[in-house]
């Protein structure tokens, strides 16, 4: 069977049977927390139970390598959209050890794109437009850098109210574990 087949046959049973209704909660995060995190497949259920977190408690936003690699980007969007529409107060940026990203070579996955039928040429034309293929396909050398620059991408961008504490961590994607790299508190008691 075809995923979306499976999919679609799956969710006729659960909306039937009302297994929804253990999930139901409001728009606003009950902890009053944004985390962006990396889509990485071994969070998908580890992180919020590393963290203690349930259906409701947060805004769960996603990105390869919980990079954020734009200050107005969508990742950057969203979580302003979290902090000014859905009650936010503060923000964690979760990455991981043994991170994709950190293996990431630019040219193997443009080479990849080819394979799979991308045009060589389409690929010349963005670079000759001025698109740096190779910088948006980079990944990172250092997760802990990688975090630390996506927290100062948050904190220091010009809509981010200034009480808004934005913690960065990792989390092993094993155990679970979790290790502090940036304390947001730590920062907001020293500006005073």
């Amino acid at each position: 069977m075809r995923n979306l087949d499976e999919i679609l046959a799956f969710n006729r049973e659960f909306v039937a049977n009302q297994e929804y209704e253990k999930y139901q909660t409001t728009k606003f995060p009950d902890k009053r927390l944004v985390v962006l995190s990396c889509m990485d497949t071994r969070l998908e259920e580890l992180l919020p139970k590393a963290m203690n977190m349930r259906n409701g408690d947060i805004k769960h936003v996603k990105s390869a390598g919980a990079i954020v690699s734009h200050p107005f980007g969508s990742i950057m969007r969203s979580i302003m959209v979290a902090i000014y529409e859905l009650n936010a107060e503060e923000v964690m940026v979760v990455g991981h050890y043994d991170c994709g990203m950190s293996a990431l070579d630019s040219k193997r996955t443009m080479a990849k794109m080819t394979e799979k039928g991308v045009n060589a040429e389409t690929l010349s034309t963005l670079q000759h437009a001025g698109i740096n293929l190779n910088k948006w396909l980079r990944g990172f050398d250092c997760v802990d850098d990688s975090v630390k620059s996506s927290v100062e991408t948050i904190k220091n961008h010009p809509l981010l109210p200034p009480s808004v504490a934005v913690h960065g961590l990792l989390i092993d994607p094993v155990t679970g574990k979790l290790d502090v790299v940036v304390n947001g508190y730590d920062y907001l008691e020293a500006r005073g």
